[in-house]
């Protein structure tokens, strides 16, 4: 077979979020309109602006890692390891059975081990240099979430970490499906994981105003396309797949859980922290996304959208829609996730990934919450407030990030 005609197909998903531990869990709360976001309880929030987060309540590391290596492991790291043991149970892959030579990883992230850096400086400086851990670097490095996957279960095929912002996760998906296509690899273990939380991350992104300051009801706060919405709710967590190519699944007799078809990234070349004014860069590669996977803009079912529930994003991401669909734009089903479990940056593409999965398998979309007074410039069906049975055969997944990163994924039953 030619290798550029070869399908690439998920076979696995694990998941570490604020709405539960497991994909299960995960999809039975989207489906419920249920808010993963509350108080914020591992950084000090006086004195900022936006007090709330989706926290992984109740983690705990040590019933998935040897208990004497999880201090050596960054949270962003634990999250990681924890989503890949449930995406390689969920696949069935034996790896006692698997060519490690010809299965990677890649995992995107946005801030690494960012709340490491400062726990390491906030010592050094109250103390002495001699105070710095000799495992700090080897916890914070971005890198080290795919080399603590690849050293654990011992996958020595391509390895590579994504850091494109909020575009990390969908991205780092896309690039696994590329080395999968060009025969780089027969399985991939790619997804994203975050863990910002620290006095540096929640500091900046406020004053930045990035964040909500709705803090008095936290689980209203996320409110994509509601005209009033004033920010995105940070949040943290791990969304892992195991990507792979289609013979090598049916050489294990692995029915697959959808299929991968189409995949695009582009830059807007236009601001750091804001996407291009016309969504030119957010239209190209949803387009680019549907020509790789030969599909006509009508014959998509459901767009999940980046939606992050900042005034700037959700307006320009509509504007993208209609450029790519037209006159279908108004007829297609989108929704947010982040609307429930806030943005975790570079996990969030993976993590909703995985809800567009199970939608495509259970013929149902989760809704958008808090959409109660739509913003006129944000026009199309955002699926509010309840979620929907559908005919699915096709989603596009959505995520743009900081410094103009767009990354766009379509998932297609697989038949």
């Amino acid at each position: 077979m030619d290798i550029n005609n070869r399908k690439v197909v998920i076979t696995g998903m694990g998941i570490v979020s604020c709405l539960g531990d497991n994909v299960d869990d995960f999809w039975a709360n989207l489906l419920n309109g249920r808010s993963g976001i509350d108080y914020l309880k591992q950084v000090a929030t006086e004195g900022y602006s936006c007090k709330i987060g989706g926290e992984v309540w109740n983690f705990e590391p040590s019933k998935f890692i040897e208990t004497k290596k999880v201090k050596r492991l960054a949270r962003f790291s634990q999250f990681a390891i924890a989503a890949s043991k449930e995406a390689i149970k969920s696949s069935e892959l034996d790896l006692s059975k698997t060519d490690s030579d010809s299965m990677g990883v890649l995992i995107g992230t946005g801030s690494g081990g960012l709340p490491e850096t400062e726990k390491e400086n906030n010592l050094m400086f109250s103390k002495d240099k001699n105070t710095v851990s000799p495992f700090y670097v080897p916890k914070m490095l971005p890198n080290m979430a795919s080399s603590n996957i690849s050293i654990l279960f011992g996958l020595r095929g391509y390895s590579n970490t994504v850091t494109t912002a909020c575009a990390a996760g969908t991205q780092a998906i896309g690039e696994a499906y590329e080395v999968i296509k060009r025969g780089d690899a027969e399985i991939m273990l790619a997804g994203g994981t975050e863990a910002p939380f620290c006095q540096t991350s929640l500091g900046g992104f406020c004053n930045m105003q990035a964040l909500t300051s709705q803090n008095d009801n936290p689980k209203n706060a996320s409110k994509p396309f509601d005209k009033n919405r004033d920010g995105f709710v940070p949040s943290e967590g791990s969304g892992i797949l195991i990507i792979e190519s289609e013979e090598n699944a049916r050489k294990r007799g692995k029915k697959p859980l959808a299929e991968l078809t189409g995949y695009s990234a582009t830059s807007d070349a236009f601001h750091l922290v804001q996407p291009h004014s016309e969504g030119i860069g957010a239209a190209k590669a949803m387009q680019k996304a549907l020509d790789k996977a030969n599909l006509k803009p009508h014959l998509v079912d459901y767009i999940n959208a980046h939606g992050t529930s900042t005034p700037i994003n959700d307006k320009l991401e509509t504007l993208a829609i209609k450029k790519v669909f037209k006159e279908n734009a108004k007829s297609i089903k989108i929704s947010s996730t982040k609307s429930m479990i806030g943005h975790s940056s570079g996990a969030s593409g993976a993590m909703e990934a995985i809800a567009c999965i199970k939608s495509i398998q259970e013929q149902k979309i989760h809704p958008t919450i808090n959409l109660i007074n739509k913003d006129e410039d944000c026009d199309l069906d955002y699926t509010p407030n309840e979620a929907q049975e559908l005919q699915i055969n096709h989603v596009l997944s959505n995520s743009f990030g900081f410094g103009g990163q767009n990354a766009c994924l379509i998932l297609s039953k697989y038949e």
